[in-house]
């Protein structure tokens, strides 16, 4: 029988709705409940393309005998760290505190009024060396609760205190500077894998804001060893099993550290990002192959991500019927059986398909550390293998549509759209953003997800308003259309209003003043799997600030400057987990620049003239095509053209060059290398 998650929004908790255990969401009902039955709270948290969330469904939540004991002697809540991204970071805080290391499935025992005074993450069905079994567990916790409750709840109260505490800590501000920028880039290099690309070993993520930042910085400095090892980066991930061969898209890790073996889910906004840093080398390099990876990377986002209502669902599962890598894996038997025997063969050396096998059971996942020897040949193996795919069984994908996510998908979209020319991406990122402005603000506040059409009840938090309005700006740009700019600055204003700490200029938090009070109110500053919001906001304000004008603008570029000073010690000793803040503040040095492209919109000249303005352009920039004065867009206010002919306006801060009509001249004018 069902039980209360059955009425879930989340694709996650609905996995769990036929579970034995009496789940239920997070709610003031439960806590009620914990207390009515002075019993603990044990705290389930996990994401639906989870592997080892479902590993431990299938242990222990599913098994009778786990459930009657959790149902006795707790109140079990489950929480999706996606929908709620405010409740995981306080218990991953938690969990890490206690631990060393956090990750998912998170497992957390808390009083009834949520302090956490036992954390952990996976527990296997019996005891392992190191490990208890998770019923072993269950056992001990109801025993210290029942025979030493006293000690247990003030435990739990002494580490909910530090724990609030540390969520208050904050750095001395600091500067980042053009000489911090060069010692941010110097410290990056000394980190690299020069044989794989990347940082660090194994497991190795694909480090998509570090990238950004570098590139940038090759833009403003002409610093080869930047662009070096971006291009080395991508080239490595590009070829490996991280990387989808046959249908475009990222997994979202290696297992190992040459990303071959992935851990296969496929994640909404790894893809976003991943996109932009491939479409922004491809633009500035030329690169076939970063231009080949952004076009399969976004057709991925448009054929596999996209709902219905025009949204960007969240992930595709890592397993597959309980198998992870089921879908993607391949054997040489496997590929003979669908392509012949001899293109079975030349697949199989290509693909680095072989009989032992790089992956599970002597399977392979598919890597192209060349370039094959007849591109023809290729596409018609890729097709004929895709199509036999498909039709394996498929991995579940986590359809909700989760704001800041979707406003990476639409950021990437239009950016990589317009950089490229293709404008059918950037139409697509126009149906999102409308999806999300009309379905996911609600009385004037932003929610956190849809799905199917019907919003979520979590309220946005700060990376919401951030990304939405990133996006918002980046469609002003690549459409021209004036109304993306007051969706976008409205948003800037509320994440102001209600995020922003009163008692430390340039700091914010991740949820909103008036939103539901936990433990503590948490604010994260590193980027991690995603940027942080505070950082996502830093940009978002940086690229308004040069949109509009006004005093707006130069209190949206006060704030972005305040917010930079305050991680600026942070960013320049850990440039790995502020890649978002460093790209942002090369944006601030070179400027940043403003071009306004003036002209008819059905001038042929004038769009030549502004895909050319878009190929050179430093990352950074804002690009504003549309007719002279045209109503609602600032930056093409009072501007006329020049003989008549379609005219682009560079600016840098508050000084502006002289007009020009010719990509020679624009190009002389964007270059920022020495």
């Amino acid at each position: 029988m069902p039980n209360r998650l059955a009425a879930a929004t989340s694709p996650y908790l609905l996995q769990h709705a036929d579970n034995p255990i009496d789940w239920w969401e997070w709610s003031e009902e439960a806590f009620a409940e914990a207390q009515r039955r002075d019993v603990p709270i044990l705290l389930s948290v996990g994401y639906a393309a989870c592997h080892w969330c479902h590993v431990m469904a299938h242990e222990s939540f599913e098994d009778p005998a786990t459930a009657e004991q959790v149902n006795a002697d707790y109140v079990a809540i489950k929480v999706d760290r996606e929908e709620r991204p405010d409740i995981d970071a306080v218990y991953m805080a938690a969990t890490q505190a206690m631990t060393g290391q956090g990750g998912w499935p998170m497992t957390c025992f808390l009083t009834p009024i949520g302090e956490p005074f036992h954390c952990g993450t996976y527990y296997p069905p019996a005891p392992r060396p190191g490990m208890p079994g998770f019923r072993q567990l269950l056992d001990a916790v109801t025993k210290a609760w029942r025979e030493d409750g006293e000690r247990v709840r003030s435990s739990a109260g002494q580490i909910a205190a530090r724990l609030a505490d540390g969520a208050a800590a904050s750095l001395p501000p600091a500067g980042v500077d053009a000489a911090a920028l060069d010692r941010v880039a110097a410290t990056l290099a000394e980190g690299f894998d020069p044989r794989f690309g990347g940082f660090g070993g194994a497991p190795k993520f694909p480090p998509s804001m570090a990238l950004e930042f570098l590139l940038r910085h090759h833009e403003r400095t002409g610093s080869a060893q930047a662009l070096g090892l971006v291009e080395h980066t991508c080239e490595r991930m590009a070829r490996g099993g991280i990387y989808d061969q046959l249908a475009g898209g990222f997994a979202r890790y290696s297992v190992d550290a040459r990303w071959v073996v992935p851990h296969f889910e496929k994640m909404l906004y790894d893809n976003a990002l991943l996109l932009r840093v491939y479409a922004h080398l491809a633009r500035r390099t030329g690169s076939a192959l970063a231009t080949r990876v952004a076009e399969q990377t976004a057709e991925f986002l448009l054929r596999d991500l996209r709902t219905p209502e025009g949204g960007f669902a969240s992930a595709l599962d890592a397993d597959t019927d309980g198998v992870e890598g089921l879908t993607y894996a391949w054997t040489p038997a496997q590929l003979r059986e669908v392509l012949g025997d001899d293109d079975g063969a030349w697949a199989a050396r290509l693909l680095e398909v072989t009989g032992t096998g790089t992956f599970e059971h002597g399977s392979s996942t598919l890597q192209l550390l060349a370039d094959p020897d007849d591109a023809g040949r290729w596409e018609k193996v890729r097709a004929t293998l895709l199509a036999a795919r498909d039709q394996r069984p498929q991995p579940a994908r986590d359809d909700k549509v989760i704001t800041a996510w979707n406003g990476m998908a639409v950021l990437a979209l239009a950016e990589a759209g317009a950089a490229l020319e293709h404008p059918e991406w950037v139409r697509a990122a126009a149906t999102a953003a409308d999806l999300l402005l009309d379905l996911h603000m609600v009385d004037g506040r932003l929610r956190r997800s849809s799905r199917d059409g019907a919003d979520g009840a979590a309220a946005g938090v700060l990376e919401d308003h951030a990304y939405l309005a990133d996006a918002l700006l980046s469609l002003h740009q690549a459409t021209g259309e004036a109304r993306w700019l007051p969706a976008a600055t409205g948003l800037l204003d509320l994440a102001l209003q209600r995020f922003a700490d009163p008692d430390r200029p340039g700091t914010f938090f991740d949820t909103a003043d008036d939103a539901e009070e936990l433990l503590h109110r948490p604010r994260e500053l590193t980027d991690n799997a995603t940027p942080s919001g505070a950082a996502a906001l830093l940009n978002a304000l940086l690229t308004a600030s040069v949109l509009i004008e006004g005093a707006a603008a130069g209190r949206y570029r006060d704030a972005a400057e305040a917010a930079l000073r305050s991680v600026g010690t942070l960013a320049v000793e850990h440039p790995r987990f502020a890649g978002h803040w460093l790209t942002a503040a090369e944006a601030m040095a070179a400027g940043p620049l403003q071009v306004a492209v003036a002209g008819a919109d059905d001038d042929p000249t004038r769009t030549a003239l502004l895909a050319h303005t878009r190929r050179v352009a430093p990352g950074g920039t804002v690009v504003v095509p549309g007719e002279p004065d045209a109503e609602g867009v600032p930056l093409l206010a009072d501007r006329s053209l020049v003989d008549g002919n379609p005219t682009a306006y560079v600016c840098r801060g508050f000084v502006c060059d002289r007009p020009v009509t010719t990509p020679a001249e624009i190009t002389a004018l964007l270059i920022l290398t020495p």
